[in-house]
């Protein structure tokens, strides 16, 4: 009875694998966070180890075979210690973009890879780059280069790289060279001759033209979030960098919008690209929710208070977006002033106390961090709970951008838009571009408790209560008056938006038009002041009631221990006592 008894153990094996096959189907392509709990994967090693058991490995090549038809890591044929960091990390599926983009790239093709902020584009590119140049050369020369629009992002890079690369033997020796850094250690650094350069255009410029830095023996190049490198003026330092590599080199463009310079760029400096573009342009995440806030100017500060103080919860973290670095001293200075952990980041701080505060903000010692668009582009903040546009962008792409900062990796996130009168007509093209309507607060009653305030998929502007606003506004006019620091920052920030608003695009006329019925006397109250996890200033609690009488007679002490005024002690009562009239 024992050979029918261990045929049935197998059989319970087998479906043991196609459940864990099936539950692999139904899960999103999200990182774990760990890997004790996760799900058991194919182990080479193990393959290795029982070549001399026929029943294990068999069913091992089963198991493989059903988790290539599914499109995982496994089917891509990567090496053993990429797919090895692809687990360490925590990565069991790709991503829709990853699924699409790896493959191409692999057969050493010329890939313009278009998806929305938060998508995996960084794996993207990475796992071809090491599956390429697999490990490090003694041959003299850069193989590899990666260029990014700013600092934070090349660091980021490089720190994803490194764990990527922590397999390979020998490993691949990467090089940061970033504006800020001692260009001396960059020096150190290129003499060890490094394989792969992450680097900002400008530092990579100047290496090429001070230290003559040759890149004839690049194989491997990519241009991360292209679009904003253009936008940033770098088009000239790009063609540069490009003359100056091979013309056998591959090139990966990576980007989340396609402007006309950059579509010009791609068509003169690769090779019959494919394009792999699974988002609109304009795209955002469907667990993201809308509330847009139609304010007048000189209610924002109190705005901003109402939405830290009784909109989002304590453990909410938030990024603020501000038009100039100016706005970033006065929010950042408002909101300490009441309490609120706050981070700043703006593009011409020092290097090294930017660093500090992102980090700050990463470890959750920060509810908020305070940044403009030039500085916060391709920040990666895991678990963003809100984002919050103190200014309207005037783009919709910029506004995909910053709204792209959470509802990542399948969790939900909230947006919330300031919209002064002057730039209601944005908020109308905002409407056109991303094809998601905006309806007008209509001042229905409030929801049951316990239903969501915010619904993903409508999105509302209307105005802010006044009530509740009366005490914000007192405050902040408390503060200006207490604080010459803060009085001077807000007035430096007013006369920046001056400024700022002769500078940013203009909207068209059409929605000029339909948005003179969006003002905030035309609008009712938004209905984020209702019932749910977004609610506005809790009730005030019930008041307390009345002390006891006292019912101690006047000769209940001795006289030698009678006190000369003594008083009746109640919890109720403020401070913890209240006077007794009889024995006063």
């Amino acid at each position: 009875m024992a050979p029918p008894r261990r045929r049935r153990e197998e059989v319970s094996d087998e479906e043991e694998e196609e459940e864990l096959v099936r539950e692999d189907d139904e899960e999103e392509a999200e990182p774990i966070d760990d890997l004790d709990d996760a799900e058991p994967v194919l182990d080479f090693a193990q393959l290795d180890d029982d070549d001399d058991d026929d029943d294990g490995t068999a069913a091992e090549e089963r198991l493989l075979k059903k988790r290539r038809k599914q499109g995982g890591f496994q089917a891509m044929d990567l090496s053993k210690p990429v797919f090895q960091a692809l687990m360490r990390k925590g990565y069991r599926l790709p991503t829709p973009i990853q699924r699409k983009a790896i493959p191409l790239i692999l057969t050493g093709r010329d890939v313009v890879a278009m998806a929305r902020t938060g998508s995996g584009k960084t794996a993207a590119f990475l796992v071809p780059m090491f599956e390429r140049l697999k490990a490090h050369a003694s041959t003299v020369g850069v193989r590899g280069v990666v260029l990014s629009p700013t600092r934070e992002l090349a660091l980021q890079t490089l720190k994803f790289a490194k764990e990527l690369g922590r397999f390979l033997a020998p490993p691949l020796e990467l090089c940061l060279l970033v504006g800020g850094d001692s260009i001396e250690d960059q020096f150190d650094l290129l003499a060890r001759n490094p394989d792969v350069l992450i680097a900002t255009p400008g530092r990579l410029m100047h290496h090429l033209l001070e230290a003559e830095l040759s890149l004839a023996r690049c194989e491997y190049a990519v241009f991360d979030e292209a679009d904003r490198l253009f936008e940033l003026g770098f088009a000239v330092q790009l063609h540069e960098v490009l003359r100056r590599m091979p013309e056998r080199r591959q090139t990966v463009l990576v980007s989340a919008t396609m402007p006309a310079a950059l579509a010009e760029f791609a068509r003169a400096g690769l090779k019959e690209p494919e394009m792999v573009r699974l988002d609109a342009e304009r795209r955002l995440s469907d667990a993201l929710a809308l509330a847009f806030f139609a304010v007048r100017p000189a209610e924002k500060p109190a705005a901003l208070l109402w939405l830290m103080q009784a909109v989002l919860q304590p453990t909410d973290q938030a990024i603020i977006f501000v038009a100039t670095r100016h706005h970033v001293d006065f929010v950042s200075l408002l909101l300490g002033a009441i309490g609120v952990p706050v981070s700043a980041v703006y593009g011409t701080m020092d290097p090294a106390a930017r660093k500090i505060n992102l980090a700050k903000f990463r470890a959750a010692k920060t509810r908020a961090l305070v940044v403009t668009d030039v500085a916060a582009r391709g920040l990666d903040i895991p678990m963003l709970d809100v984002v919050v546009n103190y200014d309207f962008p005037p783009k919709p792409k910029l506004f995909v951008h910053r709204s792209g900062r959470t509802a990542r990796a399948g969790r939900a996130g909230t947006s919330f838009s300031f919209a002064q009168p002057d730039e209601l007509p944005y908020v109308v093209d905002l409407q056109l571009a991303l094809g998601r309507s905006v309806l007008a607060a209509d001042g229905a009653p409030a929801p049951e408790p316990g239903m969501p305030a915010l619904d993903p998929r409508v999105a509302h502007i209307g105005s802010f209560p006044k009530l509740a606003l009366a005490p914000a506004a007192e405050r902040v006019e408390t503060l200006l008056n207490e604080s010459d620091e803060l009085w001077a920052a807000h007035r430096a920030s007013t006369n920046a938006y001056k400024l700022y608003q002769k500078t940013r695009p203009s909207a068209s006329p059409h929605s000029a038009a339909r948005a003179k019925q969006l003002a905030p006397k035309t609008v009712a109250i938004h209905p984020v002041r209702h019932a749910g996890r977004h609610r506005a200033c809790p009730p005030p609690p019930p008041p307390p009631p009345p002390p006891p009488p006292c019912f101690l007679p006047s000769h209940s002490l001795p006289l030698p221990f009678r006190p000369r005024a003594r008083r009746c002690f109640s919890p109720s009562s403020t401070r913890g006592r209240s006077s007794c009239a009889t024995h006063s």
